[in-house]
């Protein structure tokens, strides 16, 4: 406290103290993981929280907070609650929420953060169209069964999925037909068969969505090279397009389907402004074996986390996750959400 004259004579600390309360609104398409990204931070700093588990798949939460029981967690500082929508926003806009973590959609996401109480902090999590590019020294044979798991794995039902891909404009053409002949291999069906490496999508509305944006970039002029259709109610083939209209949906929002569109471009610099080009943006990728193109891919990709020669969707538990602009609001990892669920307390002592 001595720095400056004005504290000399004390001596101060800081500790650290749970927010109160949290609420934790969950996603379908990570049911386990994500709920205990969610409720452990909140549990290993003191917060007592309910979890509205997602309406699709609500038995892994439930599962997860039995569990939480059988080790000793007194009932009261963790409950389940499936609940309808307005019950969820009654919940979530009252005045004791401490904080409110929500996974899911946008626009959810913001609706529910604009009603909250005062004073109720918050950290939302929704998703991208993940860009990756492409130069000219990219190693294809290491890359291409990167892109395709990034793409294609959790049938595309990641927020960080790879979706848009952009090449050079002598290679796009070449690069996309490489992906496409891995992609139609890829074995689709019953994802709780060891063999299957494309499963379903959440419900078969799903489907239909994801073949009716597919029709639209087709008829838009993109070069469907594998895919497009429906397989069953509830599966759809993994699909590449090359050069889809840039206004499409396909081009302009989150798919969250199996589907893979690359573009070409004629300069770094064109790709780099076009995968920065929508209203929110989540992690990155590029390709290169020049040191100079990695750095500026870094610098310049509008990302949380930019991988180099690795595939969009990569991860592990440490790291930060989180949306920019549209994509989301604070940071989500293990450490980041303890830390966003506790507040300093400072005691400054007069000796």
């Amino acid at each position: 406290m001595d720095l400056t004259a004005a504290g000399a004579g004390r001596m101060a600390f800081t500790s650290k103290e749970p927010i109160g309360p949290v609420v934790a609104v969950s996603a379908f398409n990570h049911p386990l993981n994500l709920i205990i990204h969610q409720v452990a931070p909140a549990i290993a700093t003191g917060c007592p929280v309910i979890i509205k588990p997602a309406d699709d798949t609500p038995l892994s939460a439930q599962s997860f907070v039995n569990i939480l029981y059988e080790a000793g967690l007194p009932e009261e500082w963790c409950q389940y609650f499936p609940c309808d929508i307005p019950t969820a926003e009654r919940l979530i806009t009252d005045p004791r929420v401490a904080f409110f973590s929500f996974i899911g959609s946008a626009r959810v996401g913001w609706m529910l953060r604009s009603k909250l109480a005062p004073g109720t902090r918050a950290a939302l999590e929704h998703g991208g169209a993940a860009p990756v590019i492409i130069d000219e020294s990219a190693d294809i044979d290491a890359m291409l069964p990167l892109l395709v798991k990034g793409g294609f794995y959790h049938a595309g039902q990641v927020c960080v999925s790879v979706q848009r891909v952009f090449a050079p404009a002598s290679m796009a053409h070449d690069i996309a037909g490489l992906i496409a002949e891995q992609a139609s291999k890829l074995v689709v069906g019953n994802a709780i068969e060891e063999k299957v490496e494309v499963g379903p999508l959440i419900r078969p509305g799903e489907v239909s969505r994801v073949a009716e944006w597919v029709s639209e970039a087709m008829e838009s002029g993109g070069d469907v090279l594998c895919g497009s259709e429906k397989l069953g109610e509830t599966a759809f083939a993994p699909t590449v397009i090359l050069n889809p209209c840039s206004d499409t949906r396909l081009s302009t929002a989150e798919i969250f389907g199996p589907v893979l569109a690359v573009y070409s471009y004629e300069t770094i610099e064109e790709a780099i402004d076009r995968a920065n080009a929508l209203p929110f943006a989540f992690q990155a990728a590029g390709f290169t074996q020049r040191l100079d193109t990695a750095t500026k891919l870094i610098r310049s990709l509008d990302a949380t986390a930019v991988m180099i020669n690795d595939h969009t969707a990569f991860r592990v538990d440490w790291m930060p996750f989180a949306g920019r602009r549209q994509s989301g609001y604070g940071t989500g990892g293990i450490g980041h959400t303890m830390h966003d669920l506790t507040q300093d307390k400072m005691a400054v002592i007069r000796l």
